[in-house]
């Protein structure tokens, strides 16, 4: 049987069962986002080209109030001084596109919101997913994961008491691995969307950092010489995981690797930021490999060490979570397999513009 027929007969159990966060029981009603369960289309994806990203947040620099579209919030918190904002009371569904322009700034200035109470906008379905995505930048294919059936666009995390379709490292102490999705694209994502569809009980929250934070906590003659490196980002070893029948054993693009300065600038807020991930990069451009190794594993430590500069997303139902790739880094948590309750969410990742090196002029090899 091959990996897309497993992956079939499994999601067809799976949509006969309702294991949504907090039930106890299994219960034969059919599951409700069954529609979203994931597939493994074996369709095959030429390489992607460049193209030219329009920031929305550069519009919003140009609106009167660029808070504006936090004006119907009953509740607005800072999650920690420098990363995070938790917001009540804002349908995202209702948001026209000068709101959506907003909060696109807004999430680049925090790097991560969270909205509560957000059924409508998670029950629209697939096609307003796209929808809104497309307002913030072209649309990403991931090469690996699943997918909704038909909806490519759409990523997918699941895991349940007898699957999991996701990039997990079984050979560890830790479940965290801090990474900026997919950052080995030419192009990586900038503002992301993601929320669950089903949830634990307990556990399975998600850990964010601020890339930004991380930098400024570094010396400045550090920080002087980190600006005039760049580094690998490579897909190969993710492609090579489904390729060994794990996640449901597709690749649909062949993997690449670009290579991205180390410090990097945000194209509307100037803000510069640290661009490494214990995921996605392989070495330091230039340097033998004993010192990449060394200055990257510092790197790597500093920011899974940097609690005091992280924030932490509990899931509840109804929870959209949106950050900017480009100024953090995450980890999920997977901390509720001993439940066995389902994890299954979504995820929106539009494209934003190749990296902009901190240090101007700085040349970036192609490999």
């Amino acid at each position: 049987m091959s990996a897309v027929e497993t992956v079939t007969q499994v999601s067809q159990t799976l949509s006969a069962l309702n294991l949504r966060g907090g039930d106890q029981e299994q219960k034969t009603e059919p599951y409700p986002y069954a529609n979203l369960l994931p597939h493994f289309s074996p369709e095959q994806y030429p390489p992607l080209t460049p193209f030219k990203h329009e920031d929305p947040g550069f519009r919003a620099l140009k609106h009167a109030d660029p808070h504006a579209f936090l004006k119907n919030a009953t509740n607005v918190v800072e999650l920690t001084p420098n990363l995070g904002t938790e917001v009540h009371g804002v349908n995202l569904a209702a948001l026209d596109g000068e709101g959506r322009d907003q909060l696109a700034l807004e999430v680049a200035r925090r790097g991560l919101m969270v909205f509560r109470g957000q059924h409508e906008f998670i029950d629209r379905g697939p096609d307003s997913y796209l929808e809104w995505g497309r307002h913030f930048g072209r649309l990403h294919i991931h090469p690996t994961s699943g997918h909704p059936k038909d909806y490519p666009q759409v990523h997918l995390v699941y895991k349940d008491a007898k699957s999991s379709y996701n990039f997990e490292r079984e050979d560890s102490i830790t479940s965290t691995v801090w990474h900026s999705d997919v950052s080995y694209e030419l192009q990586p994502p900038g503002l992301t969307t993601f929320f669950l569809l089903s949830q634990p009980t307990t556990g399975g929250d998600t850990l964010f950092t601020s890339q930004i934070s991380t930098l400024k906590k570094l010396s400045p003659s550090f920080v002087a010489f980190l600006r005039t490196l760049s580094a690998v980002h490579s897909g190969v070893e993710q492609a090579q995981f489904s390729r060994s029948g794990k996640r449901g054993g597709i690749v649909r693009r062949e993997p690449v690797e670009h290579v991205h300065p180390l410090v990097r600038r945000h194209p509307v807020t100037g803000e510069e930021a640290l661009y490494v991930n214990r995921q996605f990069t392989t070495r330091i451009v230039g340097l033998k490999r004993e010192e990449s190794e060394t200055i990257l594993k510092f790197l790597y430590d500093h920011i899974d060490k940097s609690a005091d500069l992280q924030a932490r997303v509990k899931w509840q139902p109804g929870t959209v979570v949106l950050w900017d790739n480009r100024v953090t880094a995450h980890s999920a948590i997977v901390d509720y397999g001993k439940s066995n309750e389902r994890r299954h969410g979504a995820r929106i990742t539009p494209q934003a513009e190749r990296p902009i090196p901190a240090l101007e002029g700085l040349e970036l090899p192609n490999l």
